[in-house]
């Protein structure tokens, strides 16, 4: 029969509802049946696509006796990291503080008071590597309960009082200066690899933020090695396995340093991410690579991930059936000769297998091989290669698909409005401008309530349960803010006000504007979740401090700017230390710095040289310029007001602080007065 998880709207929950395991989903409920039980809780957290998730699922949760000691002994709580941030990040901390090392699954065993005393993630179902099996910890976390019950709530009093003293204090009104950005570049260039891109060591992530950063300070300073570092990186992660060289789009890491073999999950967050960036190049740089990847990228958001209700989905799984009914790892992605030769014949396969780098022995495992563009000195046919790439694209998707996470997550489906928009714009691609407004839409209809506050997931139509973290409020801001830019709909400026004044009131601590995870009216757990730094996505915090930037920028609100600086107090604090992990901070830091830059075309809708501004405005690269279009006489956008029309012809004005400089009817004198 299926459990408790059927009710849920998760996928990921929903995998789990005909487990043995009598799951709980995570609630007040689940714990108050721990104290009339007098048991522990046992607290399993992942997440759809996750690759060890599901091994342990299979192993473990499957295996009829492990769950019937389960049941006996813990009551079983299922949480899906992506519906519930706050929970797995206050457990994921005191995971790390433990261990010194984290990841997921993560197991964690709780007392009925929701305070841990036991960690781990992945457990086998037998001992190996030293590492104990999933039934010894179980009996031994048993056997603790029952017999030492003393030092269990000694360990779990000691760990909530350790999280309790971690709270930030770095919200001020320093802001970062010239001093904190050289330094944090400085800090970035000694973590680069030179001769593969990217920072550290495998595995190897998308340095997403960081290279928004370097694109900005070189913007704003001309640094060539900040830009060098960008563009070398987006080569290599472009022309690597990490990016799908047949369909498009960007899987979650790479588990070598040099791009070759990815962790094959496609999440939403990071192709959202990516699309902006490489997007960004092409706008500083004019590379074709960067264009290609971009709008490649944006389309697979769009044809693979885009839901029947317009939002997008959350991820595609790491997994899928190789063709046996056993589920691998990569398997609808790689390829080995003989398979390339079935699908091609000799001549043609001979080709792919130089052009996408494949080997006899292959890169991945078992012979096959991730399709890369390794650099190499031959030159292709141009449209022999594509019809290839064609002809293997319509033979994978003969393959079983993976599995799709249909969640609607509202700050991913935020960096997708901001990222498709900009695209759209760029590239002249109105139909991506109309699915970033077809997200953006379902966002205001279906996350947003008649109080502006937000919902963080919806699936099939339904909203969730789950109310929306700093994440959700500043990264849909975000994506309202570029529709503004990009459409000159006033409506969308409106909306992220409405957002961000609840950024301000819920989230922000009034006494040093420092910034949490849940508002203040949120479920109390443990401890009050708060992070600063970045990791697969920008965090809420910084974040939060770029939209209320812009939003300032666009509006003059003066109570805006002010919360974006004093929360940039964080940057100042960690940019020169830890870089890498507090990129969009650096980024905004760089937007502040700049001004940001204020640009105000007025002039008819529709009228060439009107859209001739707007387009070389969206196509400035001052940091974190932004833009308002419309008619001279409009209120819906503030930056429009009292700007008038030059000799009856369409104008822009370039401002910081809503002080202006002459206004221009030339588009390039325009673009010279945004480009650095």
């Amino acid at each position: 029969m299926p459990n408790r998880l059927a009710h849920e709207t998760s996928p990921y929950l929903l995998q789990h509802a005909d487990n043995p395991v009598d799951w709980w989903p995570w609630s007040a409920e689940a714990f108050e049946e721990a104290r009339e039980r007098g048991v522990p809780v046992l607290l399993s957290v992942g997440y759809s696509s996750c690759h060890w998730c599901h091994v342990l699922a299979r192993e473990s949760f499957e295996d009829e006796q492990i769950a019937a000691y389960m049941n006996a002994h813990f009551v079983n709580i299922k949480v899906d990291r992506e519906e519930r941030p706050d929970v797995d990040a206050v457990y994921m901390e005191a995971v790390q503080a433990a261990t010194g090392q984290g990841g997921w699954p993560m197991t964690v065993f709780l007392t009925p008071d929701a305070e841990p005393f036991y960690f781990g993630t992945y457990f086998p179902p037998a001992p190996r590597h030293g590492m104990p099996s999933f039934r010894q910890v179980l009996e031994g976390v048993r056997g603790a309960w029952t017999d030492r019950r003393d030092e269990v709530a000694e360990v779990a009093g000691k760990i909530v009082r350790d999280l309790a003293g971690r709270e930030m204090s770095f919200g001020d009104d320093r802001v970062p200066g010239e001093e904190e950005l050289a330094g944090a570049l400085l800090g970035l260039t000694r973590e680069y690899d030179a001769s593969r891109g990217g920072f550290g060591g495998a595995p190897k992530f998308p340095p997403s933020m960081v290279i928004e950063f370097l694109l900005r300070h070189h913007a704003r300073t001309g640094s060539e090695g900040a830009l060098q570092m960008a563009q070398d990186t987006c080569e290599r992660m472009a022309r690597g396995g990490i990016y799908d060289q047949l369909g498009g789009g960007f899987a979650r890491y790479s588990v070598d340093r040099e791009w070759v073999v990815p962790h094959f999950e496609k999440m939403l967050y990071d192709n959202a991410l990516l699309c902006r960036v490489y997007a960004h190049l092409w706008r500083s740089t004019g590379s074709e690579l960067a264009r290609r990847v971009a709008l490649e990228t944006a389309d697979f958001m769009v044809s693979e991930l885009r839901t029947n209700e317009g939002g997008f989905a959350s991820a595609l799984d790491a997994d899928s059936d190789d063709g046996t009914g056993k589920h691998v790892e990569g398997a609808y992605y790689v390829w080995t000769p003989q398979q390339l030769r079935e699908v091609l014949g000799e001549q043609d396969a001979e080709l792919a297998v130089r052009y996408y780098g494949v080997t006899e022995e292959g890169t991945f495992e078992e012979g096959a091989s991730v399709l890369q563009l390794p650099q190499q000195d031959e030159v292709f046919d141009a449209e022999r290669v594509a019809g290839i790439r064609r002809r293997l694209l319509a033979a994978r998707a003969g393959r079983p698909a993976p599995g799709r996470d249909d969640k609607v997550v509202a700050a991913w489906n935020g960096l997708a409005v901001a990222a498709l928009a900009e695209t759209g714009a760029y590239f002249d691609r109105p139909d991506l401008v109309d699915a970033a407004i077809a997200a953006a839409d379902l966002l205001v209809r279906l996350h947003m309530d008649d109080r502006a506050r937000l919902s963080r997931t919806s699936k099939d139509g339904q909203v969730g349960a789950n109310a929306g973290v700093l994440e959700d409020y500043a990264d849909v801001a975000e994506g309202f803010l570029a529709l503004a830019s990009v459409t000159g709909e006033g409506v969308w400026l409106e909306f992220a006000g409405f957002l961000l004044d609840q950024v301000i009131v819920q989230f922000a601590d009034p006494e040093s504007g420092a910034l949490y995870d849940t508002a203040a009216d949120a479920e109390r757990l443990i401890r009050r979740p708060q992070d600063p730094t970045d990791n697969a996505t920008p965090s809420g915090w910084s974040a939060a401090a770029g939209a209320l930037l812009s939003y300032a920028a666009q509006t003059g609100a003066a109570p805006h700017r002010t919360a974006a600086e004093r929360a940039l107090g964080v940057v100042k604090a960690l940019g020169p230390r830890a870089p890498r992990f507090i990129g969009w901070g650096l980024a905004v830091a760089e937007a502040l710095l700049d001004g940001p830059r204020e640009v105000a075309v007025v002039g008819p809708d529709g009228h060439p040289m009107t859209t001739a501004l707007h387009r070389t405005a969206l196509l400035g690269t001052a940091p974190g310029a932004v833009v308002a279009v419309g008619a001279p006489e409009s209120d819906e956008l503030p930056l429009l007001v009292d700007r008038p029309l030059v000799q009856g012809e369409p104008a822009a004005y370039v401002c910081r602080n809503f002080t202006c400089d002459a206004p221009t009817t030339d588009p390039d004198r325009l673009r010279t007065a945004l480009s650095g």
